[in-house]
């Protein structure tokens, strides 16, 4: 098996519990890796023998600019997608954060990870 990583994308969105988040919006950093077998590809240098990650990247775009409250279901829809629109996918690891987050604490970000 092969893997395919977006790393530490950076996306401005609307995700968050409290009312503030749906309206000023914050930060999120997004990191995937995916499990797929790419070896016709590489040796045939051929797209259409790989996962192609721009096509990944647009996947993670738009489920981004669909608020939720939670990272937990802004995750979950997330790996559903790969799942249905990326057939090749054998594997997801998917890590959601969000950067500077409202808690009364010095804090760079807060994560949550899904392996599917």
């Amino acid at each position: 098996m092969h893997k395919i990583f977006l790393e530490n994308v950076i996306f401005y969105a609307y995700h968050g519990v409290h009312d503030g988040e749906a309206i000023i919006g914050g930060k999120f950093e997004v990191n995937l890796e995916v499990e797929t077998d790419f070896s016709k590809a590489a040796t045939t240098d051929d797209l259409e023998g790989t996962v192609n990650y721009v096509a990944l990247y647009n996947s993670i775009k738009e489920e981004m600019e669909i608020p939720s409250k939670l990272l937990e279901h802004l995750g979950n829809r997330i790996i559903k997608r790969i799942q249905k629109e990326f057939p090749k996918v054998k594997k997801t690891i998917l890590k959601i954060s969000k950067l500077n987050p409202p808690i009364s604490a010095e804090i760079e970000k807060v994560s949550i990870l899904i392996e599917a």
